[in-house]
């Protein structure tokens, strides 16, 4: 009876802090090794600290976002590795999109409980993929939401910020007709589309040892199983791209997330542009054909849900597109020009 049990606490609620503290503990000196110039912080703080220098006229670039349903996939096969590196990958992307250098990051995981290995793992692949592209992980969140989340379904977001000079600053904004459309390859369907991936292609939308069979099968024509070609990681662009922008004049920087092609490349286009990309330029990947043929969804659906191929669009001047290319590819990229810009109403088409 309710008279008669002792006091309740935040653990019999569903919230264990000493277990949070515990695993924190022991990531704290892994994050460390993310720390780069110009960070101020010794553990503990309330909020990263990091000192900006090294800029005359700074444009501090943030972005947040998540790596959505991707979540499901990787706890059915007990993959977080690729959660964290994708978060970086995608917070890196975002502002790489407005010319900036990604310099931080802070990251949030949560659940209605959380697994000390789970988390423990993605935050080591994060703090791992920091290191790799230079960004310092200045903190983050644990939370266990009981009620929220379902059972043993995680979520994880990241807020990352960089910088550039201003007079630097990659806007969309001198984008011309005759301008070309260089677009970049994507390594699968990176963090976005996952809902409708599961849908058409695992049992009961991905839930459950039916699930995990499908997804340890190879299909027909694949050289990896279909769990596999699912979790691949989000591809970052940031070295290449950033020494591209020290020799091209890249006027605009789209990179392909949820609204597909056309959703986030009219984002970059100024008033009286209108850009008309060519499909026949590059080949969709066939687990996007299986995804599509299996779930029998329309072309328009596709491709405003999926990259279909391409992680990353640059908008150049015509005159220096091959070289871009060349650049490009010579850094190990993928990359071809798929469209142009021509005069007339803002927006996107698809030929």
């Amino acid at each position: 009876m309710a008279g008669t049990r002792g006091p309740l606490t935040y653990r019999e609620a569903g919230v264990d802090i000493d277990a949070k503290d515990t695993l924190l503990a022991g990531i704290g000196s892994l994050v460390r090794t993310t720390f780069r110039d110009g960070v101020l912080n010794t553990g503990g703080e309330f909020g990263g600290l990091f000192r900006l220098t090294g800029y005359h006229d700074p444009v501090l670039v943030t972005s947040i976002d998540g790596v959505g349903t991707k979540t499901r996939i990787a706890g059915l096969l007990e993959r977080w590795d690729v959660i964290g590196s994708d978060i970086v990958a995608h917070g890196a992307n975002d502002v790489l999109c407005h010319g900036a250098t990604p310099l931080f990051m802070v990251d949030y995981v949560a659940a209605d409980l959380l697994d000390p290995g789970v988390v423990a793992t993605i935050i080591e692949a994060i703090t791992l993929a920091c290191r790799r592209h230079g960004i310092a992980l200045l903190g983050g969140e644990t939370a266990e939401m009981p009620g929220i989340y379902k059972s043993l379904q995680v979520d994880v977001a990241g807020c990352t910020v960089g910088a550039v000079e201003r007079d630097r600053l990659v806007t969309g904004r001198t984008i011309r007709p005759g301008d070309a459309i260089i677009g970049v390859a994507s390594d699968g369907l990176h963090t976005n589309g996952y809902s409708l991936a599961r849908a058409a292609l695992l049992p009961g939308g991905g839930g459950g040892n039916v699930a995990r069979r499908a997804l340890a099968r190879t299909p027909r024509g694949f050289t990896e199983t279909l769990g596999e070609a699912l979790l691949r990681p989000h591809r970052c662009y940031v070295r290449p791209v950033l020494d591209l922008l020290g020799s091209i004049d890249v006027r605009g920087i789209a990179h392909v997330t949820g609204g597909g092609i056309p959703g986030n490349l009219v984002r970059v286009l100024p008033e009286g542009c209108r850009a008309s990309v060519d499909r026949a330029r590059w080949s969709t990947p066939p687990l996007l054909a299986m995804i599509q043929r299996r779930g029998r969804i329309a072309d328009g659906e596709m491709w405003r849900t999926f990259n279909m191929g391409l992680g990353l669009l640059l908008v150049v001047p015509r005159v220096d597109a091959g070289s871009a290319v060349a650049l490009l590819q010579k850094a190990g990229e993928r990359a071809w020009i798929v469209g142009e810009i021509l005069g007339g109403s803002r927006g996107v088409d698809l030929v």
